[in-house]
């Protein structure tokens, strides 16, 4: 079994760089209540300021930029993926549609044909 390594805050200045990205999370989150009586611009304003401040800060951080790296290494191998046609998208669906079919019939017949040897045969009970 593979062990992969965890990743942890090492430096001082990443450490206050997430307590501030918390930091000003909760003051747009907050801001956004305090401010009702201002109007619902103001208050979109300050949540939305505030993410995009804590969003800013989180990205000049370590841990920032290595998400950053790996949704560049994520869209690049998505990038690489060859994606079915249409036509082919179109059959693979109706084969699974034909399948889910297919496994509720066999699934039906199994139940009704174990209810007919329960109740009817061992049983004796008679549906009325």
């Amino acid at each position: 079994m593979a062990t992969s390594p965890v990743e942890t805050v090492n430096t001082g200045a990443d450490k206050t760089k997430l307590a501030a990205v918390f930091a000003l999370v909760l003051a747009s989150v907050a801001g956004f209540y305090l401010l009702g009586r201002q109007g619902a611009l103001v208050q979109w304003a300050a949540l939305g300021g505030g993410l995009i401040a804590a969003a800013g800060v989180f990205l000049v951080s370590e841990p920032g930029r290595q998400f950053v790296a790996f949704a560049r290494d994520a869209w690049r191998e998505v990038r690489k993926v060859v994606w079915p046609t249409r036509k082919e998208a179109l059959q693979i669906t109706a084969y699974v549609f034909a399948f889910a079919v297919v496994m509720a019939l066999f699934l039906w017949l199994t139940d009704k044909t174990l209810e007919w040897i329960l109740y009817d045969l061992i049983l004796g009970w008679k549906k009325s």
